[in-house]
């Protein structure tokens, strides 16, 4: 009975999950793009203003990256909701902390991976290469 308990409360848990994740994922294509329409719609713009101009271009060229690499991890999250990965750190091969998943439920990492990786996730890819080939996993 407890395994039937288990199951079921892990089906719902991955159903929260990924509504959070499809709302998350909605809410940044929502805002791709956005970002240039009031650039485009501008036309014909002044001299003194080109220089204005270009960095608020610069800027929205910087927020749709972030806003890629987000909707990337965000992808990635479903895929493994899909594939039963989810929840499981990409590192040390250990749960994720439930707290950490309904903060950030894109996240690949536990905590303690993602402090060793730092607040850069293109990093992790290289840094933690070591580990998931075989290197002994940390004790958390």
């Amino acid at each position: 009975m407890s395994k039937r308990t288990s199951a079921a409360e892990a089906a719902s848990a991955a159903g929260t999950y990924r509504i959070m994740l499809l709302e998350k994922r909605e809410k940044v294509l929502s805002g791709l793009g956005v970002k240039f329409d009031t650039v485009a719609k501008m036309g014909r713009i002044a001299e003194e203003d080109q220089a204005q101009i270009s960095h608020d271009e610069f800027i929205s060229l910087q927020l749709n990256g972030l806003d890629y690499l987000q909707l990337r991890l965000i992808e990635e999250a479903l895929d493994r909701l899909g594939s039963g990965h989810y929840g499981i750190c990409l590192a040390c091969d250990l749960p994720i902390p439930t707290k950490r998943l309904e903060a950030v439920p894109w996240t690949r990492y536990c905590l303690q991976c993602q402090e060793e990786i730092g607040s850069n996730p293109e990093a992790g890819n290289e840094e933690l290469r070591p580990r998931l080939t075989g290197s002994p996993k940390p004790a958390h």
